[in-house]
């Protein structure tokens, strides 16, 4: 270094460029110029839609239907039923007549066959109402009201000499079912006609049902 040389003064450095703040978007402007997804109405469809639409729909009314149709159908199968257990039950009180030994016995089983002749006659007209002709039941509903075990049980209470007995017990349980069914029909039918037909028909049957029910071997 020479001597008396005054010290170097470095160059002054520039000051660092200022950077320049970025410069922000506003969020509405870009929600603005961006695509807007088409708005859909709340009552369109597309076509898929409308198919399982339509599908839901026909099952709806395939099991609506159904129900209808068994309902109607069981309440005719009762009727049919209904008929049928009249008509078998006068065959076998007709041919127990000749067996019977207890003159009360007799005499009850009178009254039974009457009142079985009429109600079998006054029947017809409500259950016709209902379309049912009683002259062309089911064959399956005749078929389940067959008395072909019963008479062969009061066959067998003949050959045995305790016919009154085993009779007055199985014809109280048969009309009792027949009761029963008369009170389940009347119950679950809005016809008036049928209901009055079904209302006079059990009044009149109840009274005998429990004379044979209370029927003893030492009634003569």
């Amino acid at each position: 270094m020479y001597p008396n040389q005054p010290p170097q003064t470095p160059f002054p450095q520039a000051p660092p460029p200022q950077q320049q703040p970025e410069q922000q978007v506003p969020v509405d402007y870009l929600n603005q110029i961006a695509p807007q997804a088409p708005k859909k109405s709340m009552f369109s469809f597309g076509i898929k839609q409308v198919v399982i639409g339509a599908v839901g729909l026909v099952v709806l009314m395939l099991i609506l239907v159904g129900i209808v149709n068994t309902f109607a159908g069981g309440k005719k199968e009762a009727l049919e039923q209904l008929s049928a257990r009249l008509t078998s039950t006068e065959t076998v009180a007709v041919d127990a007549q000749k067996n019977l030994k207890s003159s009360k016995l007799r005499s009850l089983n009178s009254n039974l066959k009457l009142y079985m002749t009429n109600t079998n006659r006054d029947i017809v007209t409500p259950l016709k109402s209902s379309d049912i002709n009683v002259a062309k039941l089911s064959p399956k509903v005749v078929e389940a009201e067959s008395t072909t075990a019963l008479s062969g049980r009061l066959e067998d209470a003949r050959l045995n000499a305790v016919f009154d007995r085993t009779y007055a017990r199985e014809m109280a349980y048969q009309l009792g079912t027949l009761l029963t069914l008369m009170q389940e029909i009347y119950n679950s039918t809005g016809n008036t006609e049928l209901k009055t037909f079904l209302k006079s028909a059990y009044d009149n049957l109840k009274p005998t049902q429990e004379s044979f029910t209370n029927f003893t071997t030492t009634d003569s």
